[in-house]
């Protein structure tokens, strides 16, 4: 099995690390970055520079970089793409990706699939990618409508060396509206938190609330905003709702309403043990 995957990024190289467990897969990359992908072959994560010659030889393309970047290289590269090779795009919007690759799928006779590896941590670049990082997590997959249930079940036997655990199906639109909440607006929120004039003064005075709260703030800033302008519609209406719902309890703190501040704060409780069945 031949593997590319475009970026060395913490999603590229983990997933270089991952599928480099198996002797029997050739993984190649490129990398803007010729320091790291040269390491990356040094240290025996990658096998050889991804190039137009061994691109035809994918059995697996994966782009896991920027998402201009991403639709830039699937533009240059789509008519050198061989007809079995399966592409996936492992990037944290997909309405604007998978427009293009349905696209360029069709008019050249590759396949491609948008997918969205659900694992990371807060630091990013090839330093932090671990072998492990997929392992029992799961992979969100968009495909095109009506696609064949036994190019689904080739995607997933190609991907599950990774160690994804299971698979999600859905849509680019729903994908991107559940992922302008469930992540990119914690992202934004702890982010926004961490500029309180009273973070200087946190130490000694914060504990495991503090550490959840701005886990996320430390986060790749050009990669971040190329993500949420993507998503601006979907973000945007998350980032109003949440105003909305936080002038509530401002008002009822500000005319000392211990009722509605008790009520909302019980809401809140409820909504959290409804979500996740406690």
């Amino acid at each position: 099995m031949n593997v590319g995957i475009v970026g060395l990024g913490l999603i590229g190289g983990s997933l270089a690390k991952a599928y480099k467990r198996h002797p029997e897969i050739t993984v190649y990359a490129c990398e803007p970055d010729t320091t790291i992908l040269e390491f990356a072959k040094l240290s025996g994560d990658v096998d050889d520079t991804l190039n137009e010659h061994n691109l035809k030889t994918c059995d697996l393309l994966l782009l896991a970089t920027y998402p201009q970047a991403a639709a830039d290289y699937l533009t240059e590269t789509a008519p050198e793409i061989a007809d079995r090779t399966i592409v996936v795009d492992c990037l944290g919007v997909k309405r604007g990706i998978c427009g293009l690759g349905f696209k360029l799928a069709e008019e050249y006779g590759f396949t491609f699939i948008g997918g969205h590896p659900m694992a990371g941590t807060h630091n990013s670049g090839f330093k932090y990618s671990t072998e492990e990082l997929f392992d029992d997590q799961p992979m969100v997959i968009v495909a095109k409508e009506h696609e064949k249930p036994e190019v689904l079940a080739k995607v997933e036997e190609l991907l599950r060396p990774a160690g994804f655990g299971s698979f999600a199906f859905t849509t680019a639109d729903k994908h991107d509206e559940l992922i302008a909440f469930t992540s990119q607006l914690a992202h934004l929120v702890s982010n926004a938190y961490i500029k309180s004039p009273s973070a200087e003064a946190h130490a000694g005075f914060s504990a495991g609330s503090y550490r959840d709260m701005t886990r996320v703030a430390w986060l790749k800033a050009d990669m971040w905003a190329e993500l949420f302008l993507e998503n601006g519609d979907n973000l945007s209406r998350e980032v109003e709702s949440l105003i909305e719902r936080l002038s509530e309890y401002n008002e009822a703190i500000k005319q000392k309403d211990r009722e509605t501040l008790t009520q909302l704060l019980r809401e809140g409780c409820r909504r959290k043990r409804e979500i996740d069945g406690r």
